[in-house]
């Protein structure tokens, strides 16, 4: 069974960047739904960006949309999340997701069916 370990977040400013990483282990991403979720204190866990199963499709939420770039390496083991003019209210706990084989890029987290243990995103103003 594929597991998935976050890295990459961190304190940083607005306007700053970072790229947030998921690397698949048991396993490849190859022909699966991936995607990234958030939840901030006392929220509910949304969506972010998904991609389908042959990156071709991709979705983002609106306020990320234009900042946010969600891709996959060559080698189908690590999801990417480029996260670039950071807001305040970016902060979060950022979750990888694992969708179904074949899947396409939903906004639904109950589309997802496999995640990562988080990493935190805390970006100052």
């Amino acid at each position: 069974q594929v597991q998935l370990v976050e890295s990459g977040g961190g304190l940083v400013q607005a306007g700053d960047s970072l790229r947030l990483s998921c690397a698949a282990s048991g396993g490849t991403l190859n022909n699966y739904a991936t995607g990234w979720f958030r939840q901030a204190p006392g929220k509910e866990r949304d969506f972010v960006a998904t991609m389908n199963w042959n990156s071709d499709e991709k979705n983002y939420a609106d306020s990320v949309k234009g900042r946010f770039t969600i891709s996959r390496n060559n080698a189908k083991t690590t999801v990417y999340l480029q996260m670039n003019s950071l807001k305040p209210e970016d902060t979060a706990v950022y979750y990888c997701a694992l969708g179904p084989k074949w899947g396409q890029a939903r906004s639904d987290r109950g589309s997802f069916g496999s995640w990562g243990q988080g990493t935190q995103v805390t970006v100052s103003s």
